[in-house]
């Protein structure tokens, strides 16, 4: 192989330019040339190249010389299209367009008959042509001398002995003989009388047993000799009456090339094929009327894969084209070239189609938008991402806006077709805008179409805007009236869940999912369940995972001696011990001097807070920030002072006033933020409250005699619950800390306020005394109170 092409690179050198490279070498049985495929110079499109070395066959000469003229004279489809030729003393070249040897597929057997058929009429049709229009005789037409083109189409060679009637010096009467393997391929009458008895008889007479031969051969795959030609096993039925008529071995009763191609065209004839008929529209598929263009299509549509593919791609999908964009072809016609252009490679692809489609995404017509839309799924793995993101989806937007339903419905289920082409900045970005517009469509399928396209484009989303943006848009779905919107919002978070924090699941979707589960649709509430499930088992066993407490242990801690009220911390059998807990907590971390009292006093020098104080500080005060009962010197330091701790380690509660009132409102709008405030904060503020609370409870009233405690210095508990009761404006408990009711005879407990204190005595009485009623401090604090006690209901 390397010496044939130092051989012919040597001869060319020698001989005048040839704008062709050689590659490898084909081979070709039968035949006085050598095939090459080659490649044109100035723009590496393929080629094939017929060489002839002179000085290895000079005696072959005059037939290589008048094969290369006629192939540059003779023009027509079904003749090798010839590109350029050279001549020289030691050799002769012709360019063609790119051929392969019609024997590979016949000796394989791999065609079809619809697609032999196809060949034959092809080449019946270039027979004609030569005989009655040329007046010409081929005389060496065998399988041998046919080629397919890039299309597929049969191309008829081999014109080495081609001689017109008219020309005295004919080639065919001399050198016909020097044919490789005539005497098989002969006709009876030349085999017996030589050639010259092609002057006897009529001119077709060679060409038609020879197209016979031709018949006989493809179909079977071989041909030894003319005793073969009786066996009819292979030709197809319908063809075989005619194929009797062309090898007759009568000269003057032998049917003629064109008379059996007149047969088989007719009604109900052999050549009556869907693939013959196509070929001799498609040329003209852009002159023809709407019908004839749908007849043509659904002919095309019912074609199978058998045919061959080539003649589509290089043929039919080019005709295609230009009926699309010029010849009024439109949308349907798209359908089918989108169909044709699946088997193309990557290259052709880009070459063929890339640019048309470019253009057809550019045009305002609606139709061939939506065509363009539907089949885009079929087109996308061929489309690279810069064209799509540069040239394709600038145009493909448009369809967001438009004022037609069915276009904007298309375009936005064509995003999840066009998203993996497109850049991470174009999807959180100008996507996400048309998205918002379409969520918000007066359609509610195309309202229901982008929360499923939101659901499946959650992990193309930037991870850190990607939470918000979708719990925003699913959210607003659930509240869509339409009942298919919500039930995709609902689906698009089940099948999202993964893209979503515990955390957010917690505080964002199962709040927004629960007014779900009451739907007055049952579809909807089923879903809802099942969303719901999804998102609970995340966080259960998120939850698992969580520390027991976030508080860190304090620093001071309480000696063994230290009174403690309540049950411990972590006794959470108790309704009130978080509340209990806290109170003893702050008690024990309490630092600073402890003020001397009369009773009350605990083994350490500690008071407890619900221990009234003495009895120089049991007056009654005006000031109705004194809720604990200090007399104004006291309050004055506390409040002046920032040298003196208060006694209590805990800041003064005043009443609320309207300016503090507001605030409470707006801590309730804020609610969101309470979550954030520190655990010990609010255990503090608890303890507070609930001090001020049992201040405030009791009635402001003195007493001159001073009872010790029952209790030993224990808080009367039960005895300021007694006192709330028969309070008009106090508050109730909960239901853990009522006390019975009291019979109305016999011994009873009787409850004297002393300072702010109650003190508790047995006393024998028919019904118990009720306790004295306190005055509200103004109208403000009443207001409060009426708003405890509605606090206190919730409790009930």
């Amino acid at each position: 192989m390397d010496f044939l092409k130092s051989a012919v690179a040597s001869a060319i050198s020698k001989g005048p330019p040839f704008p062709y490279s050689f590659g490898d070498r084909v081979d070709l049985s039968d035949s006085i040339w050598t095939l090459h495929n080659g490649t044109r110079k100035e723009d590496g499109s393929k080629c094939s190249i017929l060489s002839f070395d002179v000085q290895a066959n000079k005696s072959r000469l005059p037939l290589a010389r008048n094969a290369a003229r006629k192939l540059r004279t003779l023009r027509h489809p079904g003749v090798i299209k010839v590109l350029d030729s050279v001549e020289t003393e030691q050799y002769i070249y012709i360019a063609t367009e790119r051929l392969v040897p019609l024997t590979w597929h016949i000796k394989r057997k791999s065609l079809a008959e619809e697609t032999i058929k196809w060949g034959l009429h092809s080449v019946a049709k270039t027979v004609k042509f030569i005989n009655e229009d040329a007046s010409s005789v081929h005389g060496s037409l065998r399988v041998a001398s046919i080629f397919m083109g890039e299309s597929g189409e049969w191309k008829l060679g081999g014109f080495d002995i081609l001689s017109s009637m008219k020309e005295d010096d004919a080639v065919i009467y001399p050198f016909g003989s020097l044919v490789p393997d005539s005497g098989r391929y002969s006709p009876p009458e030349v085999a017996n009388s030589g050639w010259e008895a092609i002057k006897k008889n009529p001119l077709t007479a060679v060409d038609a047993y020879n197209f016979g031969i031709l018949i006989f051969e493809v179909c079977n795959g071989s041909f030894n000799g003319r005793e073969q030609l009786s066996q009819l096993k292979a030709v197809p039925p319908s063809m075989q009456q005619s194929y009797r008529r062309l090898v007759n071995a009568n000269p003057k009763t032998r049917s003629t090339v064109g008379q059996f191609l007149d047969q088989g065209e007719r009604s109900g004839g052999f050549f009556q094929t869907p693939l013959i008929h196509i070929t001799d529209a498609i040329e003209n598929l852009g002159l023809k009327s709407d019908d004839e263009r749908e007849e043509f299509l659904g002919e095309l549509d019912e074609l199978s894969d058998d045919f061959p593919e080539e003649f589509f791609k290089m043929k039919v999908l080019p005709e295609l084209l230009k009926s699309v964009e010029f010849g009024g072809g439109g949308a349907k016609v798209f359908g089918m070239v989108v169909k044709i252009s699946s088997k193309l490679s990557e290259e052709e692809y880009e070459m063929r189609m890339n640019p048309v489609i470019v253009r057809l995404f550019g045009s305002p017509d609606r139709a061939m938008r939506v065509c363009l839309l539907d089949n885009l799924p079929f087109m996308i793995d061929h489309l690279p991402p810069k064209l799509v993101n540069d040239k394709i989806f600038p145009q493909m937007v448009t369809g967001f806006t438009d004022v037609a339903p069915v276009v904007r419905e298309q375009t936005l289920k064509a995003v999840l077709t066009i998203v993996p082409k497109l850049s991470d900045r174009t999807v959180n970005g100008e996507l996400l805008r048309y998205l918002a517009k379409t969520a918000n469509d007066d359609q509610p399928g195309i309202r229901t179409n982008t929360t499923i396209c939101l659901g499946k484009l959650a992990r193309n989303l930037n991870s850190s805007s990607r939470s918000k943006i979708l719990v925003a848009a699913f959210s607003r779905a659930l509240r869509d009236p339409f009942i298919h919107a919500r039930n995709a919002a609902l689906m698009a978070l089940a099948a999202t869940s993964d893209v979503f924090s515990e955390e957010d699941g917690a505080t964002k979707i199962l709040p927004a999912i629960s007014p779900s589960l009451v739907d007055k649709e049952k579809l909807i509430r089923d879903q809802a369940n099942k969303t719901l499930d999804i998102y609970m088992q995340r966080i259960r066993k998120y939850a698992q995972t969580l520390p027991d407490t976030a508080l860190q242990s304090t620093a001071g801690t309480s000696s063994s001696n230290t009174p403690r009220i309540g049950n411990d911390q972590s006794d959470s059998s108790s309704w009130a011990g978080w509340a209990i807990s806290s109170f003893t907590n702050k008690l024990t971390t309490a630092s600073g001097e402890m003020q001397t009292v009369p009773n009350g006093v605990s083994p350490n020098g500690t008071r407890p807070s619900s221990v009234p104080p003495p009895a120089d500080a049991r007056k009654p005060s005006p000031n109705p920030l004194n809720a604990r009962g200090l007399n104004p010197s006291q309050l004055k330091k506390s409040h002046s002072s920032t040298g003196s701790p208060n006694p209590f380690n805990a800041p003064v509660v005043s009443t609320p006033t309207s300016d503090q009132n507001s605030v409470d409102e707006d801590a309730m709008d804020a609610w969101g933020d309470f979550e954030d405030e520190p655990t010990e904060t609010k255990k503090d503020t608890t303890a507070d409250d609930f001090d001020m609370f049992a201040s405030s409870a009791a009635p402001r009233k003195t007493s001159a005699t001073i009872t010790t405690y029952e209790d030993k210095g224990e808080p009367d508990f039960a005895g300021w619950l007694s006192a709330q009761k028969s309070s008009k404006k106090a508050k109730p408990l909960p239901t853990g800390l009522k006390k019975a009711p009291a019979s109305r005879s016999g011994t009873g407990t009787k409850s004297t306020v002393i300072g702010g204190s109650t003190v508790r005595k047995s006393v024998v009485s028919s019904k118990p005394t009720p306790a004295p009623q306190p005055k509200p401090t103004s109208k403000k604090a009443e207001k409060q109170d009426d708003e405890d006690e509605g606090w206190g209901d919730a409790w009930e």
